[in-house]
C-alpha cells in the first residue's frame, strides 16, 4: 500500500505554521497552529481532526510543499472520524467504481482527460480544441478519484489512482491534457505525494489554452468586461497554474476585479462542504461570496469547475452577474460564442 511522503521535521521547524493559521474557517495563533500540528503528526487527538471542512486551502498555504490537508486526512480516516454520513459517503464511492464503461476517442501521444465530468464533453468545442479533438478519454477507468479527500478516504485513492495511470499507460501517451484541476492535481500533487510513477506529463488546462489563444491572437477582439473568477477547491492542489487565470483575461481583456475573496483569499462554491457540514456552511459562504462580487463591480463570474457552476449559476444571475465557464468565454474572445 502506498504511505505518504511527509517530512514531519519541515512542520516543526516551519516559523509561520500558515497551513493553518491561514485557514478561513479555524482561528489559530501560530504557536496553537504549530501544537496541533505535531499532534495530528504523532497520531493523538487534535480538534483539527474534527473543524477541518476539506477546503484543500492549507496544501496552498504550506509553501514547504509537506501536503498538511494529506495528512489530516489520513489521520481521520485512521481514526475512523467521518466527514459525511456513511451513506453518503458509499454512494460517492459507488459513483466513481470502474465499471469497464469509458469511451475513448481517436487516441494520439497527446490527448484530453475529461475525468468522469460529462458536461467537459460538451464545453471542448472549436479552434481552441481542433488540434487534439478527438483524442481523448472519459470515463470512471480515467476518474482520478481525488474527490474522495473530502470523504476522508484516501484509502480508495490508493486503491484506484494507480490503476488510473495504469489505464493511461496502456494507452502508450505522452501528454494528458486534464479538462478538470482535480485530476491534474492528482497527477502533479497527490500521486507524486504518496511515490506513485506518473508515466506521462499532465497539462493543465488553463496552460493548454493560454498557449492556444496566443496561437489564436489574431483572432481575439477584446471583451471588455469586468469579471470575477470563481476558484474551486480542487485548484489548490495545483497553485502553481493559478497564475494562468490573470494571464488568460489578460489576453482577451477581461478585467479581474479586485476583491476579497480571490487568490489565496477565495472561497470555492460551497457546495461539498454544505453537503458534508450542513446548508448554513454553505449558504454563509456562497453569501459572502456572491455579495463580494456584487460590491465590486463584477459582470460575469467565471467558472473554472462544472460542479461549480451548477452550484453558483442561478445564484449569481439572481444578483445580475453572468455565468460563464472559462472556455467559452475564450469562444467568445475569438468570435465563436
Amino acid at each position: 500500500m502506498y504511505t505518504l511522503e511527509f517530512d514531519e521535521n519541515l512542520c516543526k521547524t516551519c516559523p509561520t505554521c500558515d497551513c493553518l493559521v491561514k485557514c478561513q474557517y479555524m482561528d489559530l495563533s501560530v504557536d496553537e497552529a504549530k501544537e496541533e500540528m505535531i499532534k495530528i503528526i504523532n497520531g493523538d487527538d487534535s480538534f483539527v481532526l474534527q473543524d477541518c471542512v476539506t477546503c484543500y486551502g492549507c496544501e496552498e498555504y504550506c509553501k514547504r510543499g509537506n501536503h498538511p490537508f494529506y495528512l489530516i486526512t489520513e489521520r481521520r480516516e485512521e481514526k475512523g472520524i467521518l466527514t459525511a454520513p456513511r451513506a453518503i459517503t458509499k454512494q460517492w464511492i459507488n459513483i466513481g467504481e470502474p465499471r469497464g464503461k469509458f469511451k475513448t476517442g481517436d487516441i494520439k501521444k497527446k490527448i484530453l482527460s475529461f475525468g468522469f465530468m460529462p458536461e467537459l464533453l460538451e464545453l471542448t468545442q472549436g479552434r481552441l480544441f481542433d488540434d487534439l479533438m478527438p483524442s481523448y478519454v472519459f470515463g470512471q477507468e480515467f476518474f482520478c478519484n481525488v474527490v474522495y479527500i473530502h470523504f476522508a478516504n484516501t484509502s480508495i485513492i490508493k486503491e484506484r489512482l494507480p490503476m488510473v495511470i495504469d489505464n493511461f499507460r496502456k494507452l502508450d501517451v505522452e501528454e494528458v491534457v486534464c479538462m478538470h484541476d482535480e485530476c491534474y492535481g492528482s497527477f502533479a500533487s497527490l500521486a507524486p505525494a504518496y511515490g506513485m510513477e506518473v508515466p506521462f506529463k499532465p497539462i493543465h488546462y488553463f496552460e493548454y489554452l493560454y498557449n492556444r489563444l496566443r496561437e489564436l491572437g489574431d483572432e481575439i477582439g477584446p471583451l471588455n468586461i469586468k469579471v470575477a473568477y470563481q476558484r474551486p477547491c480542487s485548484s489548490r492542489l495545483s497553485s502553481e497554474k493559478h497564475h494562468f487565470v490573470a494571464d488568460i483575461m489578460q489576453l482577451v481583456g477581461a478585467e479581474l476585479v479586485e476583491r476579497r475573496y480571490q487568490n489565496e483569499n477565495a472561497l470555492c462554491c460551497g457546495d461539498v462542504l454544505g453537503m458534508i457540514y450542513g446548508y448554513d456552511l454553505r449558504n454563509d459562504i456562497q453569501k459572502r461570496n456572491i455579495d463580494d462580487m456584487v460590491e465590486h463591480g463584477a459582470g460575469y463570474c467565471v467558472f473554472n469547475c462544472p460542479a461549480c457552476q451548477n452550484a453558483l449559476a442561478a445564484k449569481v444571475t439572481k444578483r445580475g452577474i453572468r455565468p460563464i465557464h472559462i472556455i467559452d468565454l475564450c469562444r467568445m474572445a475569438i468570435g465563436e460564442k
